[in-house]
């Protein structure tokens, strides 16, 4: 049986193992996340037209490109709903949002008619009896899911122009956003998946002080702007490096800075509602000595 000789001079194994350091684990949270609406309906939209797609080359060729069409324009339609549907969440969640640019619900319906009209019309029925169905369909397809919002949503009283500005700021940060999340599936990480929605979350509650009142604005607009993007910019090179060679030191720096960001982020959120908090009582006793110079005397 073999035995291993050492003595006084000879290097010990153990001492010389070099260990890289363990990636900081991060929990789970669903702060900020809400389930997906329709999340379901939506995906059995998308599975019915593949159904039809399997079927189409055993008729002729005349119907064969029909119900092929069909099939294409309901893909169409609920790729359209799933747009419209997030757009929508969007815009509720706001305080302050403009209306979808494009009504993606209402033309999903359309599209949704449109493509049953077609299957129908190539399954050899007549085009009255094809066009009866499909508007059938638009209308059960609107009742269903909706149609997009269809005005702006602001506060009263407050500047039209004051609330545009806000609006654009806030989409400008929302797209940021979004190509963090995008960046950050490059790096196959779920926990990091994970603190990057958790960052997010504490993002959009200033997002969401600033449209309560959009003369926060100019306090925020470091952080709406200049942090954000660095923040992504980051982010995206953190991924492409991450996804190479996986070293444990880039991603524990990545998430100290996530940290970094998401206490400076909470902290000046705080500081905007004390400010707000600050100019209330101002008005407030502003009004009272008005009140008490025309005799009528307010108990403090």
């Amino acid at each position: 049986m073999g035995k291993r000789y050492g003595g006084k001079f000879s290097p010990d194994p153990a001492s010389t193992e070099v260990t890289a350091p363990e990636a900081p684990t991060v929990e789970a949270s669903f702060r900020g996340r809400a389930p997906a609406r329709y999340g379901a309906r939506i995906n059995i939209l998308f599975i019915l037209p593949l159904l039809v797609m399997a079927t189409v080359f055993f008729q002729p060729v005349t119907e064969m490109i029909t119900d092929i069409a069909g099939g294409a324009v309901l893909l169409l339609a609920a790729w359209l709903l799933r747009d419209g549907v997030r757009a929508e969440d969007a815009y509720n969640e706001r305080k302050v949002a403009r209306r979808p640019a494009i009504p993606r619900k209402i033309f999903s319906s359309v599209l949704t008619g449109v493509g049953v009209g077609l299957l129908i019309f190539g399954g050899q029925w007549t085009v009255l009896n094809a066009s009866l169905v499909g508007v059938l369909a638009a209308a059960l397809h609107a009742f269903a899911f909706g149609i997009d919002p269809l005005r702006d949503k602001g506060l009263e009283g407050v500047d039209h122009f004051q609330t545009d500005r806000v609006a654009r700021k806030i989409e400008e940060a929302e797209a940021m956003l979004s190509a963090m999340s995008d960046a950050i599936l490059r790096a196959g990480d779920r926990q990091l998946e994970t603190r990057v929605e958790s960052f997010q979350a504490t993002a959009r509650e200033m997002f969401r002080t600033v449209e309560e009142d959009p003369r926060d604005l100019t306090q925020a607009r470091k952080y709406l702007t200049v942090y954000l993007k660095g923040a992504r910019d980051a982010t995206v090179k953190f991924a492409d490096l991450y996804a190479r060679d996986r070293d444990p030191a880039v991603r524990t720096d990545y998430v100290a800075l996530l940290d970094d960001l998401e206490t400076n982020f909470a902290a000046r959120t705080k500081r905007l509602l004390v400010t707000d908090r600050s100019d209330l009582d101002v008005e407030i006793e502003v009004l009272r000595d008005r009140l008490n110079r025309d005799n009528l005397h307010i108990e403090t």
